[in-house]
């Protein structure tokens, strides 16, 4: 298999230095503001985003090092598989969030919902559109006993990228 490599377009920043009381999704971190640098030689490719309320940040978890495949969530105290959860210890230290674009001034974006670590490589942006990423009638598995726990539950830890 041939080996996959992405470069950064920005660095997002934000007022989390480390992962202690940190909100574990954006829909808990509802005002937070941070801003998305992003290097000139991307500049370019921000144009027209002005006209989206909310757009999908992808990003490379920097200071993950290890994953496991069995994981306790934020919102569970069962043991569940990787995959059917948004831990952050992953094989590919991929991350993803949608924030709310407050605006794009040059190559400085203003965000809000913010719930990444200060430093984020960013990968990659793309337009948050209801028609295209909604769904109807879905189902959410364990997290359908846990969700209501969303806006209490703050990162404690577990998931420390510090090895």
């Amino acid at each position: 298999m041939n080996e996959v490599v992405y470069k950064p377009i920005g660095i997002i920043h934000s007022p989390y230095e480390n992962t202690q009381d940190m909100p574990i999704q954006p829909a808990a971190a509802k005002g937070i503001a941070g801003t998305i640098e992003i290097y000139p030689a991307y500049e370019a490719g921000l144009k027209d985003l002005n006209g989206f309320s909310h757009i999908i940040l992808i990003y490379h978890f920097h200071l993950s090092k290890d994953y496991q495949l069995e994981v306790k969530p934020f919102l569970d105290e069962n043991i569940h598989g990787l995959f059917a959860t948004r831990a952050p210890r992953r094989p590919n230290n991929i991350g993803l969030s949608v924030v709310k674009l407050i605006k794009v001034e040059n190559n400085k974006l203003y965000i809000e919902n913010v719930d990444i670590i200060n430093g984020t490589p960013l990968l990659d942006i793309k337009p948050y559109v209801p028609d295209f990423d909604a769904t109807e009638n879905i189902s959410i598995g364990w997290l359908s006993k846990s969700k209501h726990k969303l806006t209490t539950q703050k990162s404690d830890g577990r998931f420390d990228f510090y090895f």
